[in-house]
């Protein structure tokens, strides 16, 4: 039995647990006792050996930044705040644990901590959905990954949010010990070992509910009612008692988007709805909201979420129909 990996995990004041747990559950020796697969070091990245979180968590670190080396595997799993450049002490064993080989990983925010050590430059990446546009501002050199779960750019690993970190590590135990390893320890954690889609799923889609326009909100309410309808322009511009390009400029101006690209996203909407809720085939939810078959509602489906209904159904669904 070859010696098992060093995995360095960095821990942080203000640290979140969850994310800390993550690499500490799968690298650790909890969930596949006796395997001796890795060797987990907790490792201090600020100058307390021990870090507290918000929620009173406190981590005994055993290891300062000298537990990096080596460490095959570097993680850091979340940072406290995007704007806060790391200590450079921090970002220098980094850059040398890089040098000497190790995988550098970043979960979540984490990935601004290896983007801040300039190891991320003209390399793609991957970090929280909510943070991209802050990322790509600080980080116009990094190739961000807008919908990847988790990015390997050679060794260079990053992930999107919270969960996603889950799905980073149980693809390093794969990467280093194979498919069987992996697929048991995710059985142990009651998780799939491959999740499929990205974080275009989760994303919020910026659909306006309602504008300052009386006349847009009105006709929003008629459109909802009828989705399953078609709608020329000439018919909606006349149902608000305008000419079409008044319509076109007014309706544009209140939502940002084309009348197209609303009710695009409305029937896509109200479509996860209906698979979610409901037990209605997929011609049946295509025709309910206006899309005509299921082919269409395919594929305009994973073309803005990055999954098939049936997969966003099994997913959503809580009795997994």
């Amino acid at each position: 039995m070859p010696n098992p990996i060093v995995v360095a995990v960095i821990t942080f004041d203000h640290f979140s647990p969850f994310h800390c747990a993550v690499p500490c559950l799968i690298f650790g020796d909890t969930m596949m006792p006796g395997a001796s697969l890795f060797e987990l070091r907790l490792c201090a990245g600020d100058a307390t050996r021990q870090p507290g979180s918000a929620q009173g968590f406190r981590i005994d670190a055993s290891h300062g930044l000298e537990g990096l080396i080596g460490a095959g595997i570097v993680i850091i799993p979340f940072w406290r705040d995007p704007a806060e450049r790391p200590a450079q002490p921090l970002l220098d064993a980094l850059v040398a644990a890089r040098s000497r080989g190790a995988q550098i990983v970043g979960l979540c925010l984490g990935t601004y901590v290896l983007a801040y050590a300039g190891l991320l430059e003209g390399r793609r990446a991957s970090t929280h959905w909510e943070f991209e546009q802050d990322f790509m501002g600080r980080f116009p050199a990094v190739r961000l990954d807008t919908n990847a779960l988790y990015v390997d750019d050679e060794g260079l690993i990053t992930s999107a949010g919270t969960a996603a970190g889950l799905d980073c590590c149980l693809y390093l135990v794969r990467e280093h010990h194979g498919s069987r390893i992996a697929n048991k320890l995710a059985r142990r954690l009651v998780v799939p070992p491959h999740r499929d889609g990205g974080q275009a799923q989760f994303i919020e889609q910026p659909v306006p509910a309602s504008t300052r326009d009386a006349r847009i909100n009105q006709l929003f309410d008629h459109l909802r009612m009828h989705l399953a309808e078609p709608h020329s322009l000439d018919a909606l511009a006349e149902h608000c008692l305008m000419s079409r390009r008044t319509f076109t400029r007014r309706f544009q101006q209140a939502t940002g988007l084309s009348v197209g690209e609303w009710l695009l996203a409305e029937r896509l909407r109200r479509s996860q709805e209906l698979l979610e809720t409901s037990g209605h085939s997929m011609d049946r939810i295509a025709e309910l909201v206006g899309l005509k078959t299921a082919a269409i509602l395919r594929q305009h489906f994973r073309a803005r979420f990055g999954v098939s209904p049936s997969e966003w159904r099994r997913s959503f669904r809580g009795d997994h129909a």
